[in-house]
This record gives C-alpha cells, sequence and structure tokens, in this order.
C-alpha cells in the first residue's frame, strides 16, 4: 500500500504545471501558445517575464525535492519509484492531458534531494556546455548523460541504470530539439 501512496503523491507533485499556472495568472496567457509550446522554465522565459521564467525554474526544482525528502527519511526502499513518479509527472501531468515539460528542472530537483554532488555535477557540466554553445537544450542533454558517466568512473553501477533510464527519458522528451540541432535550426537561449 505505501508504494502505491508514494507513487501516487510524487506523480501529482510532479505534476504540478507551474510554468502554466504562472503565465496564466501573471499574464494572463497560455504559456503553451508561446514559443516552444512548452510548460517547462525554458519556455517560460520566452514569455519575456523572467520572474516568470525563473519561478518556474525553482518551483519545478522544488516540486520533486518535496516528495523525494520525504521520502528519502521515511520509505528509503522508495526513493527511486518517487523519483520517477515526480518526473513522470511533470512531463505527463494529469491536469494538462499529459502533456507537459521536458522534466529537467524536476529531475535536478530529483538530483540534489538524492545527492547534492549529483546536482552540482548536472549545474556544472549544463553551465560549462551552455557557456560553449547557447542552446539549453544540448546543455540538459549533456548534463543529463554526466550522472550515469560519473557513476560508472565511480564504479557504482547500482545507480547507474536509474539515471541511464533518467537520461533515455530526458533523450526522448528532447527529440524535437535534436533535431532541430542535428539540423542547425535549434533557437539559441538567453537566461539573463
Amino acid at each position: 500500500m505505501d508504494i502505491f501512496i508514494i507513487s501516487i503523491i510524487s506523480y501529482l507533485m510532479g505534476s504540478i504545471p507551474f510554468g502554466f499556472l504562472l503565465t496564466k495568472f501573471i499574464l494572463k496567457k497560455d504559456i503553451r501558445e508561446i514559443g516552444s509550446g512548452n510548460i517547462g522554465a525554458t519556455n517560460a522565459l520566452r514569455t519575456g517575464n523572467k520572474l516568470i521564467g525563473y519561478s518556474t525554474l525553482v518551483l519545478d526544482i522544488l516540486k520533486a525535492v518535496a516528495p523525494i525528502f520525504y521520502v528519502k527519511f521515511n520509505f528509503p526502499e522508495y526513493i527511486y519509484v518517487a523519483s520517477l513518479c515526480a518526473f513522470l509527472g511533470h512531463v505527463f501531468p494529469i491536469w494538462l492531458k499529459f502533456k507537459g515539460g521536458k522534466g529537467v528542472a524536476t529531475y535536478l530537483g530529483i538530483l540534489f534531494a538524492l545527492k547534492i554532488s549529483f546536482g552540482l555535477i548536472f549545474i556544472i557540466t549544463w553551465l560549462i556546455v551552455f557557456v560553449v554553445s547557447k542552446f539549453s537544450s544540448l546543455s540538459s542533454l549533456a548534463a543529463s548523460i554526466s550522472i550515469p558517466i560519473y557513476l560508472l568512473i565511480l564504479t557504482q553501477f547500482d545507480q547507474v541504470i536509474f539515471f541511464t533510464i533518467m537520461f533515455v527519458l530526458i533523450f526522448f522528451t528532447h527529440r524535437e530539439n535534436i533535431k532541430r540541432l542535428k539540423n542547425n535550426e535549434e533557437t539559441k537561449t538567453k537566461i539573463y
């Protein structure tokens, strides 16, 4: 019974569409009709309102941290179930007909909740790739693969499978970005 309740609560927390809600309440617009149509932080920045963009980023991170911290200290055997469900909630939110964000900020929240060093590795990798390329999507993909590579180097094979699955999911959510990157059509992102 615990695993079912943990899964549902983690999914529901992850599925709160902060980018959609903030854009709707502050700008009276539907974020799905702006930029890429995505509900995540990168597209929230495209609204032109930095407060909405950065608030979406922080809230999308925290909506993963909250349930995972609770599970980490009370039901540690279900930590990866809670993590995956929070991520899937963001990518496939029930409130928006299962059409959500790409999961990067939520994944970052998962990483910080599991182990601070994972979150720091992700951020450092993201920043390095972003400074060089100016592509948020490429930075997200590189940062996502950095965690399983890091674990392989440390020979922590028990965790590699989970983080490889997470990378595959992020790769899947970025498939259109990957096509645009290959065709030299991807839009560069301004984060400041």
